[in-house]
């Protein structure tokens, strides 16, 4: 039975981990901020930065271009990348939209598109941290608490999404990501 318990305690964090479909972490540089600018993206396969409106680019390389442009504070470039995914209203998209407007004072906004965001995907972790983690920034650490709980109990636990906003809750400020 302990070993049992062992081998879940090992296993748990990562099957925790999966649910949180981008993992939740910064992501890491790559030639779409370091080498190119004013909004392109860098494309593998034609090694060169294009636009993301006028490119083949699929959505999952647009979303990760998204990622990056936002942890960069690049908040206009994250949004034209949202704007050329083929879905709009993809959960990942209302996420990152959110974020922005959190992160640009729009805060009221940032809540609109993560309540639409949960609404389209109940299972987006990352939506319930960054939601929370303005509750944080706003005081209500009741409805912040209520997002983690909701975090744990889908799965979350150990995830970024789960750990960062603990954090923020404990500290009283959201995340820099």
């Amino acid at each position: 039975m302990k070993r049992l318990l062992m081998t879940a305690a090992l296993i748990l964090p990562t099957a925790a981990f999966a649910a949180d479909s981008d993992g939740g972490t910064p992501p890491t540089s790559t030639s779409t901020t370091e080498t190119c600018s004013k909004g392109m993206v860098w494309d593998d396969a034609s090694q060169a930065c294009v636009a993301p409106q006028e490119s083949r680019l699929d959505d999952d390389t647009l979303y990760q271009a998204a990622r990056e442009f936002a942890y960069a504070a690049q908040y206009d470039d994250a949004l034209g990348a949202l704007a050329a995914m083929s879905d709009p209203l993809d959960d990942r998209v209302l996420t990152y939209k959110g974020f922005v407007a959190r992160k640009t004072g729009d805060v009221e906004l940032g809540n609109a598109y993560y309540a639409q965001a949960i609404a389209r995907n109940p299972d987006n972790l990352l939506a319930r941290s960054y939601m929370a983690q303005g509750f944080v920034e706003a005081g209500d650490l009741v409805s912040a608490r209520a997002q983690l709980t909701e975090i744990r109990s889908r799965q979350g636990r150990g995830t970024w999404a789960e750990v960062s906003l603990r954090m923020a809750i404990e500290n009283g400020a959201g995340s820099a990501y």
